[in-house]
């Protein structure tokens, strides 16, 4: 099942921009948050950033779900 997941994604990153896209922010906050993540003290405006960094990556990744879920094959019992 992961595998045909991870097949659906890798086409949709081929073929559709949109899922292109949202996936590419989603790597980008992801690398920002490891930044963040790595520092031993965050200030306040750092913490405030990683809480907006989080929203909208999770954002992003129900956006991508959403799109998953509408090319996914129906099982039909």
């Amino acid at each position: 099942m992961e595998n045909s997941q991870d097949e659906l994604r890798a086409h949709l990153i081929a073929t559709s921009d949109e899922f292109r896209t949202l996936a590419t922010e989603h790597a980008q906050y992801h690398k920002l948050l490891e930044e963040l993540e790595a520092k031993p003290h965050l200030t306040e405006a750092e913490q405030v950033e990683e809480v907006r960094l989080k929203k909208q990556k999770l954002r992003l990744k129900d956006q991508m779900n959403a799109i998953l879920a509408h090319h996914r094959p129906q099982n039909v019992a």
